[in-house]
């Protein structure tokens, strides 16, 4: 059996409301009146549960329509608000649909009573589907972003725990393997001198082997950004970039070397700025980059400038920018943003900006300015780099 329609009647005529019942009935419809006229009782009823819809007089003896319609878009915007009055001017019926009603019906016209209200009903319910839908979206979609955190910070996790055991636990093998062979390599009585020279070149193949897996523990989890922070770990990817492709890569810094940034923007930082730096030296055919880290009212901004071929509209929002949708979103899961603009020919410049979220340390800030080395790693740096 389904459930009676509870109405709402601002009405001062018993008569009418019992008119108005007697048609629903009718018509098929159940319904719950409860008939009020004046403005306290309105109000009592417009905060009792449940209610489906307003039936509301257009004047009434101490109280009027319009004033109601105020009162239920405040209390109950979503209850559809129809007028059903005896008269009412072209005018003053536009004028209060402008103001929220949902219709309006004639008492002289009554037969449209019915079907008005079907059509309320309808529409009210169709509203909260798609108010549903949309609330539901939006848990998805954080559900989503949660996820992502956490499959990001595992990620990172798995990364730094990787790197240190290829880094501690192969570079130390290779390094005792390295050590056995150079006492195997000095001249021995009965050692012929092609078996020395033979364990020399071994020990030359190990040095590189360890180099390389210095270069693979460094990829996947720099030890200069957990130790020496997001200053210094921006200083030398530039470095290295400009060392492996020959972009020159300026580096200006307007924060303490330790700004006091949680790990999550650190990472989120330099994760980032690595793809900013695939992207250009994928795509942008230029010749020198300029990165500025600065500190802003409860931000931090790191912006980067090429000065290659110009980013287009059609770049950025292609199937292919999938790097850059990635920026974003990592940006956006700490509530920051990646601006990205570009001219034709006259290079792309990128704008990552994340909230603090908390006080940082107060340190007495400086302008450095760092330029890459083409022949070699920071000074200082790369032997943490490679940790």
């Amino acid at each position: 059996m389904k459930k009676p329609i509870n109405i709402l009647m601002l009405e001062d005529e018993a008569a009418f409301a019992q008119l108005a019942e007697l048609m629903f009935q009718q018509g098929g419809l159940g319904v719950a009146i409860r008939r009020v006229e004046r403005k306290s009782d309105f109000i009592r009823e417009l905060e009792r549960q449940p209610l489906d819809i307003i039936l509301s007089d257009y004047s009434l003896p101490t109280f009027d329509g319009l004033a109601a319609l105020a009162l239920a878009r405040v209390n109950r915007p979503d209850v559809p608000f129809l007028f059903v009055t005896g008269t009412m001017g072209e005018e003053v019926a536009i004028e209060t649909l402008k103001q929220g009603a949902t219709d309006y019906v004639l008492k002289t016209h009554l037969s449209r009573l019915l079907p008005s209200v079907h059509r309320a009903l309808r529409e009210a319910q169709e509203r909260a589907e798609r108010r549903r839908a949309v609330q539901q979206l939006h848990e998805s979609h954080e559900q989503l972003r949660a996820l992502s955190v956490h499959q990001q910070t595992v990620r990172e996790d798995e990364r730094t725990r990787i790197a240190r055991q290829v880094h501690d636990e192969l570079g130390q093998a290779l390094t005792g393997l390295k050590l056995d062979l150079s006492r195997l390599g000095h001249p021995q009585p009965g050692v012929p001198r092609s078996h020395t020279g033979k364990i020399k070149s071994l020990v030359g193949r190990i040095d590189a082997i360890v180099r390389t897996v210095r270069r693979i523990a460094t990829e996947l989890r720099p030890g200069i950004l957990d130790d020496l922070g997001l200053v210094a770990a921006i200083e030398w990817q530039a470095n290295d970039f400009q060392s492996r492709t020959g972009v020159q890569c300026v580096v200006r810094t307007r924060v303490p070397h330790q700004p006091g940034l949680s790990a999550e923007l650190n990472t989120a930082f330099f994760r980032i700025f690595q793809e900013t730096l695939t992207n250009i030296i994928r795509h942008a055919d230029a010749s020198r980059v300029e990165v500025q880290l600065k500190k802003e009212t409860g931000r931090v901004v790191l912006e980067v400038r090429d000065n290659g071929r110009g980013i287009t509209e059609a770049d950025i929002s292609g199937a292919a920018s999938l790097g850059l949708r990635g920026m974003r979103e990592r940006a956006a899961l700490l509530g920051g943003d990646v601006a990205i603009r570009g001219l034709p020919h006259e290079g792309t410049t990128i704008t990552i900006s994340l909230p603090l979220g908390r006080d940082a340390p107060t340190k007495k800030s400086h302008e450095n300015t760092h330029r890459g080395r083409p022949h070699g790693r920071a000074p200082g740096l790369a032997a943490r780099a490679g940790r």
